[in-house]
């Protein structure tokens, strides 16, 4: 039977309709709405296949304009806006039921020599062998998880997560505005460098915008919030692997006015920075 990574990879691999235009299918994981991750994933895809082969992915800026169907397959436009010698640009719209429902932004730059500095990776952070995965935290909490997210939240993974702090999302108490998180494909991966780039767009979105929820000791899980992204933008560093150990540093330094804004850091189990991120997404207080 295929794996969890042998399905996501499925959905990454976009079908050709036309010139530029591409379609996704889309995967339910209880919710009515598609994964932020999945489009921003696709988005990496669609506009990569569209770009030389000397050109990687090293910057994009997205804005998710309307929930996604999980129900539906997703229309990928690529707009072709540039091709220079050093850089390409493309822009991408992905379309459900006639709509808008996301627009990004991607540069790819060809590989060249240049300056090399870098944050260090955070110190005295358990190794991955050490943390306990966030399926298996899962499985002991199946439960109190809602039923619609239960087969999704307690199986097997296509991104191994382990939370090196975890909290009781149905019992939280209050930390600090921080999370890191050890993660790596469930599977070895092909060497194409635009799989593991749509990877890590993939699992970039996941536990982002819940960094901004824990200072308060609340969750995802809480009825009294409404949590949604907004906008996401990544930046690819340096080559990656993301069948390899990652560890994802998280924080949230601000929330104000239903709006909280995250960003992450990327590193290598050899202490190299190989992405950032960040995000504002929405954080509503529900009248319960």
């Amino acid at each position: 039977m295929p794996s969890a990574l042998d399905d996501l990879l499925t959905l990454l691999d976009l079908e050709l309709l036309e010139h530029d235009y591409f379609r996704g299918q889309s995967a339910s994981y209880g919710a009515p709405r598609v994964f932020g991750g999945q489009v921003l994933a696709q988005a990496v895809i669609a506009a990569g296949r569209t770009v030389p082969e000397d050109r990687r992915c090293h910057s994009l800026h997205a804005y998710f304009i309307l929930p996604g169907d999980a129900q539906a397959p997703i229309l990928y436009h690529v707009d072709r806006l540039r091709d220079g010698g050093s850089f390409a640009t493309r822009r991408v719209t992905a379309i459900q039921h006639g709509r808008p429902i996301f627009n990004a932004a991607l540069s790819f730059h060809r590989e060249e020599p240049g300056l090399d500095h870098a944050d260090p990776a955070p110190e005295a952070v358990p190794a991955p062998g050490e943390v306990t995965s966030e399926v298996e935290i899962a499985r002991a909490l199946a439960d109190r998880i809602p039923r619609r997210f239960r087969a999704t939240l307690t199986g097997e993974r296509a991104i191994d997560y382990r939370p090196v702090d975890p909290v009781n999302p149905f019992a939280p108490e209050a930390t600090e505005a921080e999370l890191k998180v050890w993660l790596q494909a469930s599977g070895e991966l092909a060497d194409d460098p635009l799989i593991h780039q749509a990877l890590l767009a993939y699992a970039s979105d996941y536990g982002l915008l819940g960094t901004a929820l824990r200072p308060h000791a609340r969750s995802v899980f809480d009825p009294g919030i409404m949590a949604a992204s907004l906008d996401h933008a990544i930046w690819f560093h340096r080559p990656f692997r993301i069948d390899g150990w990652l560890l994802y540093t998280m924080d949230s330094p601000s929330a104000s006015g239903g709006r909280a804004f995250t960003r992450g850091a990327v590193h290598d189990a050899e202490g190299r920075l190989v992405a950032s991120a960040t995000q504002e997404g929405l954080v509503r207080l529900m009248n319960t």
